[in-house]
């Protein structure tokens, strides 16, 4: 029978509820530890499993019956709304406890056979008719499924909340009466606002982005938020979107993340406004969860993510499976990937500073990749054509910055850098100034390296493919052996000759007649490669034509210098013979005797037999002293 007491609700003395009648108890439940004091009646009237436990029990019903209730939904706290609902009492449900009614009402039997318009089927209706159209309702109902979760998942109460918030995600909220950022209610179904009901004609600046419910679902936990991702792939939401809000997730559960993410953190974006109690998450579990949801999405930002994500797994030490995924994703995106980015240090107990270890891995899956795309691209026997080619070089760029930066670390063993160079195939590097830069920044921080392993370190290096300023510098570096420096000598004297017979042959070209004809491709290139060895040949000539000149020039002031000294010859000559005392006596009228040398001479030339022979001897006595006069000078 009902209480026959007028109802005036429920009072708790201590661990204790009674019903406030004048009825005694008949039947006592048990819910975490609670005692509720009730009568029978009321409860078998509606819940059919109290009804069966009661049918069954071989107490006599004359007594006091006890009965425990384990792992009851929602607790005391939800018996008692329960047990009101029983006693005639009204029920108030809302988006945080409807689950948990509707839970408790599943586990009690109440259903219509038990009672017309029972709990289940009220439950039902406003979980149906209210929660599901409604985005703020829907989430607070999946994150209150969170302690109920298999009964709810029996029930598809978390099926249908996915379900409802990825079709509200794939369609325009200003076409619904949904929450809208600033205006609330206020918003009319075809988007304007409303005043006092009226519509004002007022339409929304501007439309919502989509990136507007990332932060209302990052609330909810990590197994429901795989579970919602999965939803919204089926509902084909697109990849972009699901990585925004998968990336949003993990930079608000993983605070390490805004390290390497500068600039990516903002206000956060909520359509609904109401208060969500973030979840408890387990970072690691987080991490190993996020992995398998990623899209395959290339880009710079992503990349970034990814390599802050791979950090975190180090530092938390994730499974095998979870830090090969990110270093594979990593790596068919590597030449998105920045230097800072691959600076990842090492977290555990090894020597270097850097995780050489892990970029090794990625340039491995790189390459692996690349040959994949290279040999199904119709011209993937020409490496400059080819459409890999651009990535791949970016990744040599990269990779030799990379080498540069870790080259300083006093630990690292030659071997790695070795292995680290000649990860990327020869090809993928035009110039090899940036491996001769780090190979240099590496000889500088291990001056104690023995000469051999120094000569197989300088193997990595293709010496042909250095340019000028790196030939120049490789051609006075101390730290480099001997054998490497002549070698560097070598090759750019040979560089130089190709270099200034290319130079010749365009002068050639330029000076001679112009002539329609076409260039090939690859004379072309190679023209252009050369370019710096050109321009050293064109200074070369530039400095011949100018000895040139200078020799000629030197030649004429030579002439000019003989010619002076001629004219001065003459001029001494001159003077000799006027200034003689033989002259001026002659001119004074006088005759002198000459002397015995000179009468000798008269006597000897006067017995000359034939005029010829005086002539010759006149003219070897005038060279003679042509000759003592040239000595003068």
């Amino acid at each position: 029978m009902a209480p026959a007491a007028k109802v005036t609700g429920f009072r708790r003395e201590g661990n204790d509820w009674f019903y406030n009648a004048t009825l005694p108890s008949d039947i006592t439940v048990v819910v975490d530890g609670v005692n509720f004091h009730l009568h029978k009646f009321p409860l078998v009237s509606r819940c059919g499993r109290i009804s069966n436990i009661i049918e069954e029990s071989e107490e006599s019903t004359d007594g006091n019956f006890i009965t425990t209730f384990e792992d009851f939904p929602g607790g005391s706290e939800t018996f008692l709304v329960i047990i009101k609902f029983c006693y005639g009492g009204r029920v108030e449900f809302t988006a945080r406890n409807i689950v948990m009614v509707y839970c408790a009402a599943d586990y009690l039997e109440m259903t219509d056979e038990h009672g017309e318009d029972n709990l289940l089927s009220k439950s039902e209706g406003f979980f149906h008719n209210n929660v599901l159209k409604n985005w703020k309702d829907c989430l607070l109902a999946l994150q209150s499924c969170e302690p109920v979760i298999s009964r709810a998942d029996k029930l598809q109460i978390v099926s249908r909340c996915l379900n409802a918030v990825s079709v509200m995600v794939c369609t325009d909220p200003s076409l619904f009466g949904w929450p809208m950022l600033m205006y609330g209610s206020l918003q009319s179904p075809g988007g304007s606002i409303l005043w006092n009901g009226i519509n004002t004609g007022a339409k929304i600046q501007s439309t919502m982005e989509s990136d507007w419910w990332y932060e209302d679902i990052s609330y909810l936990s990590v197994h429901l938020f795989e579970r919602l991702i999965h939803t919204m792939e089926g509902k084909g939401i697109k990849p972009e979107n699901l990585a925004g809000a998968i990336m949003h997730y993990c930079r608000k559960y993983l605070p390490g993340l805004g390290r390497w993410q500068g600039g990516q953190s903002g206000k956060p974006r909520t359509v609904a406004s109401f208060s969500m109690t973030p979840a408890a998450v387990d970072q690691k579990v987080l991490l190993e969860s996020v992995t398998k949801l990623l899209p395959e999405k290339k880009g710079t930002l992503f990349c970034r993510f990814l390599l802050g994500l791979l950090r975190v797994a180090l530092i938390l030490g994730v499974n095998h499976t979870c830090q090969d995924s990110l270093e594979r994703r990593i790596g068919v995106q590597l030449d998105q990937a920045t230097l800072d980015g691959l600076l990842i240090p090492c977290y555990s107990d090894s020597d270097t500073l850097y995780n050489t270890d892990c970029v090794e891995r990625m340039i491995h899956h790189f390459m692996s990749s690349e040959s994949r795309l290279t040999s199904l691209s119709p011209s993937s026997f020409d490496l400059e054509t080819s459409p890999s080619s651009g990535p791949l070089k970016r990744v040599a760029k990269l990779v030799d910055g990379y080498i540069a930066e870790v080259a300083s670390d006093v630990n690292l063993k030659p071997n790695k850098m070795r292995l680290l160079a000649e990860a990327l195939p020869e090809s993928s590097r035009s110039l090899h100034d940036g491996l001769y830069r780090a190979l240099d920044i590496y000889l500088k921080e291990h001056p104690w390296l023995p000469e051999k392993d120094k000569e197989q370190l300088c193997n990595i290096i293709d010496f042909r493919k250095l340019s000028i300023d790196a030939c120049a510098h490789a051609s006075q570096n101390e730290r480099l052996p001997l054998r490497v420096v002549l070698q560097v000598l070598f090759f750019e004297q040979l560089q130089l000759r190709a270099a200034l017979a290319g130079c010749l042959h365009v002068l050639d070209a330029e000076t001679a007649p112009p002539v329609p004809m076409t260039v090939p491709s690859d004379m072309a290139g190679q023209i252009l490669q050369r370019d710096g060895w050109m321009t050293v040949a064109r200074e070369n000539q530039v400095l011949k034509v100018d000895m040139e000149r200078m020799r000629s020039r030197v030649g004429e002031l030579e002439e000019e210098f003989t010619k002076i000294k001629q004219e001065m010859k003459r001029v001494a000559k001159s003077y000799s013979s006027i200034s003689s005392p033989r002259f001026i006596a002659r001119r004074m009228g006088c005759n002198l005797l000459p002397q015995s040398s000179e009468a000798q001479t008269d006597v000897v030339e006067s017995t000359a037999p034939t005029p010829r022979a005086s002539g010759e001897h006149g003219r070897l006595s005038l060279q003679s002293r042509h000759r003592k006069s040239f000595s003068l000078f």
